[in-house]
């Protein structure tokens, strides 16, 4: 009897769109060779990455589970009702004053300075008035739990009524009363059901006994929030699965305090953000952010303050996270209820430094020397801890920095290469507000890829410039990239994602693999709202466009790529390929940004093919077309099988996967 021949799944990717090089025909036929036994360096999951940062709606909004704007009272309440400052003609305007309304009487409500509950002052209610916040959004039928701090003035009062308003009628609002209110400051618990969907609900606080009535702070959330993290939301990031995730910053790092954001939540104090817009709540800290991580089974990467901060918050940090109840920093850590140390392993020390937009900007020649006195620190908290510096290729700031002689990236790689392991870069394209970039969608597409093309290269020449290829290379983390455009619908820096931005970003991962010798960590920013691949509305989340190649290749692309070549450049094509871990599958992507089919020959080097082709595929009638709240036109189709003879048709504005099998296994 003849032995069966073992039959193994080889996986090849298809990739987005180049810029032609070259006039072609459309007609000329598009061939490429896909080598198996020509392999690149592995391509590491952390590509995947993800960050976020405390900005716009991206963690308040998007990620945690809050609905109530200012709930510590950081602004003053006045009788000046005037909440929304910027994007006021947009779903999500910006609040820039206190969201809290009078109801009654002005003059019975006062902010107390002194022995405030939280931050810097407290409202105190007289008898008879009360506050109230608008523009809550509630869905039929739903669950909301909260609750309130209350202080009686002068001994114990009461009652205090707590409604959950969807309407002008007094049928439509539930009531829960807090009948006796303590002279010191109590939780008092309280449930509500809507009984109507609406983006214009209030939540209401009455004073209706004889006695004033302190509101230390209180909360609202759905019922089925996830230790204070939004379900709706979590249940996307589970699909995106992204292997490592950056926070808090970005710029806000450079202004923030840790320390702000640990201990009993309701009384961590409420910052104004320190880079940006509005307020800090302080809800989501380091134990928030490990809860997070933990809960979307994903690594944490945390970025350190070297902006204002100092060697030693930065240690302390590290000690938090990392070490025993011996040290000052694990002290706090199991003080606050976590015994067992979280073991962060990945750390950025600080962010963008170069530019003087970040809070503490330095000079290089002062920089360096910061850097690795924080780096010293941490590694003394932590000597197993893996380091990335502040990078910048060729970045040169002559105006603040008239003397600075090399590159950014140069300059922290002579005297820093000994404190880090990786070197971080940035960068964003599109239609940013300080250069706006309007090509055709083919040149579109090729923005992200060029960028990381060019980082890439640029790594290449200068570390081997300076000895550092190839035994002590140190890698890039590219833990900031993406298209930015404006103007802004899910809040500030919320800009619409389409299809050609889909696209894009495919491109962007091809260039990754291919670069999977230099380019070890990629962080997608930031995931939620703020230039994110998830958007939210007040009661729903869905997948922007740019989320599906995320999640597409995260599933399916292969771990080993190989090489790639033929004509498809000169087409506008771009195609990669590379072998999953087991070597057992080897994927076929093509991504094509034109109007038009196109037509591609496959050839499969070093191994035989057999059977149909499996596809997915990201596909829309126009490169506009964009997902939103209600219309999600842009998804992930498949995957399907399909015959496959060596020639494939990729339909227009399209992003195609194949999974092919092969016959034998090639090491």
């Amino acid at each position: 009897m003849k032995r069966p021949q073992k039959i193994l799944v080889v996986a090849v990717f298809a990739l987005i769109a180049i810029a032609p090089a070259r006039s072609v025909s459309a007609a000329e036929p598009v061939s490429v060779t896909i080598r198996v036994d020509q392999k690149g360096p592995q391509i590491n999951p952390f590509i995947y990455g993800q960050f976020i940062e405390h900005l716009g709606r991206c963690i308040y909004g998007g990620i945690w589970a809050e609905m109530l704007e200012d709930r510590k009272f950081y602004f003053p309440i006045t009788e000046n009702y005037d909440p929304y400052k910027s994007l006021q003609d947009t779903a999500f305007p910006v609040v820039g004053a206190s969201p809290w309304q009078i109801i009654g009487d002005p003059e019975n409500l006062v902010m107390l300075k002194e022995a405030s509950f939280v931050g810097d002052q407290t409202p105190r209610i007289l008898p008879g008035a009360g506050i109230r916040q608008r523009d809550l959004a509630v869905v039929k039928g739903k669950r909301y739990e909260g609750y309130i701090w209350l202080q009686s003035q002068g001994g114990s009062g009461g009652p205090v009524e707590v409604a959950l308003v969807w309407g002008d009628e007094p049928t439509q609002r539930q009531i829960h009363t807090m009948e006796a209110v303590s002279a010191e400051y109590q939780r008092h618990a309280f449930v509500f059901t809507a009984r109507a969907t609406t983006d214009v609900a209030m939540l209401e606080v009455r004073v209706a006994g004889d006695r004033p009535v302190s509101v230390g702070t209180l909360s609202l959330m759905p019922a089925d929030h996830v230790r204070g993290m939004r379900a709706d939301t979590l249940a996307l990031l589970k699909q995106l699965n992204a292997p490592i995730y950056r926070w808090p910053g970005g710029n806000f790092v450079s202004g923030y305090d840790w320390r702000d954001g640990i201990g009993p939540r309701d009384r961590r104090p409420p910052r104004k953000n320190p880079a940006w817009t509005g307020v800090e709540h302080n809800d989501f800290g380091i134990d928030d952010f490990i809860a997070f991580c933990r809960e979307v089974n994903t690594e944490p990467m945390i970025a350190v303050n070297t902006g204002f901060g100092d060697a030693y918050s930065a240690a302390q940090e590290v000690e938090y996270c990392n070490s025993s109840a011996e040290t000052v920093g694990g002290s706090r850590r199991v003080k606050n209820g976590r015994a067992e140390p979280y073991s962060v392993k990945y750390w950025c020390v600080g962010n963008e430094m170069f530019g003087p937009w970040q809070l503490g900007f330095m000079q290089l020649g002062h920089y360096v020397q910061k850097h690795n006195r924080v780096a010293q620190s941490m590694r003394q908290a932590d000597s197993t801890i893996r380091l990335v510096g502040v990078g910048n290729l060729d970045g040169f700031n002559r105006k603040h920095d008239p003397d600075q002689k090399v590159g950014w990236s140069e300059g922290m790689l002579q005297a820093c290469s000994h404190s880090m392991d990786y070197i971080s870069e940035h960068f964003y394209r599109g239609r940013t507000p300080w250069a706006p970039e309007t090509p055709n969608v083919a040149g579109h597409v090729g923005l992200l890829r060029d960028s990381i093309r060019e980082k890439a290269a640029g790594h290449r020449q200068l570390q081997e410039k300076l000895g550092l290829l190839p035994d002590r290379m140190i890698p890039i983390a590219m833990d900031e990239w993406n298209y930015w455009h404006s103007p802004y619908a899910y809040g500030e820096l919320g800009c619409v994602y389409d299809l050609a931005d889909a696209l894009g970003v495919a491109a962007g991962l091809h260039e990754y693999f291919r670069n999977s010798d230099i380019i070890q960590m990629a962080h997608y920013a930031q995931t939620v709202n703020v230039i994110g691949c998830i958007k939210t509305t007040k009661s729903d989340a869905f997948l922007s466009t740019t989320a599906l190649p995320l999640l597409l290749y995260r599933q399916q692309f292969g771990t080993t790529p190989v090489t790639v070549s033929g004509n498809q450049e000169a087409h506008g094509l771009d195609v990669a390929a590379a072998l999953t871990a087991a070597g057992d599958a080897l994927t076929i992507g093509v991504v094509n940004p034109h109007g038009e089919p196109r037509e591609l020959r496959i050839e499969v080097a070093g191994a035989q093919t057999t059977g149909p082709a499996h596809l997915w595929r990201i596909v829309g009638d126009k490169p506009t077309e964009h997902n939103s709240a209600a219309s999600r036109p842009i998804a992930i189709d498949g995957p399907m099988d399909i015959a496959f003879d060596g020639t494939v048709t990729v339909p227009p504005y399209s992003v195609s996967l194949f999974r092919r099998h092969l016959t034998e296994k090639k090491n």
